[in-house]
């Protein structure tokens, strides 16, 4: 099925005017490492652009000014200290994580004590790809977005887009997962429908961009959408964003930081 507006118009619930931070859930984004601060400032705040209610980041303590600086909406959580889950509506792991033995006893303990609404990209995918036994941990209705090398380091090599589709629908459905695969007309799959979306260009095909949909997709979660639903409409806005940023910017010259601060214009869109 191909996602366009009409069928966005269809999922999308407007805000209701009488309410609060609280009823637009509460992100952790587990993302950045010292070398890759960048990824979890860029999945911050794209989390936020898309309407989550709260986010507390998690990141290594040496990094909070960095952060503040950056976008001083969100809370910190410092890497070394314990996670609480039970504080967060949805999660989201992997973007600039590195693959380390800290950040695979992360993702693992990610996997044991999340029950629902998690998004996995990145170096947390990388990581799974490295330990396979790990896919029967995986939370019900768990989304992974995977670009195609990560899609085939976690499924085996793929000659072509064709062939991944074809077993992303049967690794889904095998996984009760939810798989995003992502590229020109990304493909969101959960073993029994199937999606394609219309929007985006090639400006997206720069550093950033996936973590900028893990940030959207999670705060999509938080608000309590469906899995599938946060998968759809995250992938929508994020392209549609990526397309209206074509009025200020070229596709070679566009910026991930550019397309967030087009988010806002994106909802304009699908609420006209």
């Amino acid at each position: 099925m191909l996602i366009d507006i009409t069928f966005i118009k269809k999922i999308y619930k407007r805000r209701n005017e009488n309410s609060h931070k609280g009823d637009y859930g509460h992100v952790l984004l587990i993302a950045g490492s010292t070398n890759k601060m960048g990824a979890a400032l860029i999945a911050s705040k794209a989390c936020l652009r898309s309407g989550s209610g709260l986010l507390t980041t998690s990141i290594p303590k040496e990094e909070k000014m960095t952060f503040n600086n950056f976008i001083p909406e969100a809370m910190l959580h410092f890497r070394e200290e314990v996670i609480d889950f039970s504080l967060y509506n949805a999660v989201g792991i992997g973007s600039g994580l590195e693959q380390n033995e800290a950040a695979q006893k992360l993702v693992y303990s990610t996997l044991l004590k999340v029950k629902e609404n998690l998004v996995i990209d990145a170096d947390a995918l990388n990581i799974l790809a490295m330990n396979q036994d790990w896919f029967n941990q995986l939370p019900l209705n768990s989304i992974l977005t995977p670009h195609p090398k990560e899609f085939d380091r976690l499924f085996g090599k793929h000659n072509s887009e064709e062939e991944r589709r074809v077993k992303a629908i049967i690794k889904a459905k095998e996984l009760n997962s939810i798989i995003v695969l992502k590229g020109h007309n990304t493909f969101i799959t959960n073993g029994f429908e199937s999606f394609v979306n219309t929007t985006g260009n090639s400006g997206l095909a720069k550093g950033g961009s996936g973590d900028a949909l893990t940030g959207i997709i999670t705060a999509f979660l938080a608000q309590n959408y469906t899995p599938i639903h946060s998968a759809i409409l995250g992938v929508y806005l994020h392209g549609l964003a990526a397309d209206i940023t074509l009025n200020s910017q070229s596709e070679e010259s566009m910026l991930i930081t550019d397309v967030i601060e087009k988010i806002g214009y994106a909802f304009k869109k699908i609420q006209e």
